[in-house]
């Protein structure tokens, strides 16, 4: 479990690649554009952050994947790459690594992390294993999304690890890579966010008000 600890419990995602300005800062500007869609005012309870193992220390998005990102309703703005650390995968509660050596690097650094570090296409895999309907513990959407992280490290003897889970670097490469690489990216990250805010609580009044037009909660998704 991670160290920190808030009246409003913080469920955390590291995303780690190799310099933070292409792979992880997409997957993270991704997911946080997601995230505040899908949970509005709960959203800061679930924290995205991303690293590098060997990180252009200081720098923001590389230029091409920032405007791709754009496209995908991402903000680039603001994100200054930074080196992975051994508190950050220590205290992170998911963390997800864009290649299997970057998977390593993590490990390497936070062996006890093992249950809670996945590559990004693994983890979509995994929690797509793990059926809806299992009881998950915890009252609120962190401990509950703690929760779905064992259950998807339960499943792991199911699913093998191979080359197709590492996703292409795309720095030095033309616009159009770092477009089929968020692409890629987007495919593996929304399936498993919408699992994760799927998880939060719902007010026993708003269970007994629906929609307008009698159906269930609408669904966000990043395109």
């Amino acid at each position: 479990m991670a160290r920190h600890w808030s009246p409003n419990p913080v469920f955390t995602v590291l995303f780690v690649c190799t310099g933070n300005i292409c792979r992880s800062a997409m997957a993270e500007r991704l997911a946080r554009a997601y995230l505040d869609e899908a949970l509005g005012d709960d959203a800061h309870r679930i924290q995205v952050v991303s690293a590098g193992t060997h990180a252009v220390t200081g720098a923001g998005v590389h230029p091409d994947s920032a405007t791709v990102l754009e496209g995908f309703g991402g903000d680039p703005g603001g994100h200054v790459a930074r080196q992975l650390l051994d508190d950050m995968a220590i205290d992170a509660d998911l963390t997800l690594a864009l290649t299997r050596s970057h998977r390593r690097a993590v490990l390497k650094v936070a062996p006890r992390a093992l249950q809670r570090t996945f590559t990004l296409r693994e983890a979509a895999d995994l929690v797509a294993l793990v059926d809806p309907d299992t009881a998950l513990d915890g009252d609120d959407l962190a401990e509950r999304c703690r929760s779905l992280v064992k259950r998807m490290a339960a499943a792991r003897s199911r699913r093998p690890s191979d080359a197709g889970d590492d996703i292409t670097d795309p720095i030095g490469r033309p616009l159009e890579v770092h477009q089929e690489v968020a692409e890629t990216i987007a495919a593996s990250l929304i399936p498993l966010l919408a699992r994760l805010t799927a998880l939060r609580p719902v007010p026993s009044a708003s269970m007994d008000t629906p929609d307008d037009d009698g159906g269930t909660p609408h669904l966000y998704l990043v395109s």
